[in-house]
């Protein structure tokens, strides 16, 4: 029991600590933004700036994805499921999580797969030539840090925990 509650909150460490770098890159992408557009009135835009919005705005889906996931904030329906008995409620939240967990494994595979082609052919942005596959590295992440905070609620309803 002691063991799993560390475990339970070194994985809510690292889902508040991906969830700052990706409050950290939302700020970033504002300030890139607006120096962009604050610059292109004196015809001297930043280049690349699509470029660096999208690669960045992908970090900042998937680094908050696990942190969102812990606090339940996804949209969720369950004004059906409230009112299921609560052994009901809790096999649904484990066939939830059980099957979101194997979709966001499936993709952090894929996401490193693709990652290593990309860095392999050396595929880069077109205007900035910068690489793309770290930022394919880091969705991966994000999604594996999902797969652990789903892992970790898929033990908590087994152990019977109070659904919120």
């Amino acid at each position: 029991m002691i063991s799993f509650l560390r475990v339970e909150r070194f994985i809510e460490h690292l889902a508040d600590k991906a969830n700052w770098i990706a409050a950290a890159a939302v700020v970033f992408i504002m300030l890139l933004t607006t120096a962009d557009v604050i610059l292109r009135f004196f015809r001297c835009p930043i280049p690349g700036t699509y470029e660096i919005v999208g690669f960045v705005g992908s970090a900042v889906i998937a680094f908050s994805l696990p942190y969102t996931s812990i606090q339940k904030g996804h949209i969720a329906v369950e004004f059906v499921v409230q009112r299921f008995p609560w052994r009901a409620r809790v096999i649904i939240n484990i066939i939830n999580a059980s099957i979101a967990m194997v979709l966001f494994a499936v993709i952090a595979w894929q996401s490193v797969k693709y990652a290593q082609g990309l860095r392999i052919t050396g595929e880069v942005s077109s205007t900035l030539q910068m690489p793309t596959y770290p930022f394919v590295y880091g969705v991966a992440l994000g999604c594996f840090l999902l797969c652990l905070v789903l892992l970790v609620e898929i033990f908590r309803q087994l152990r019977g925990a109070e659904i919120e």
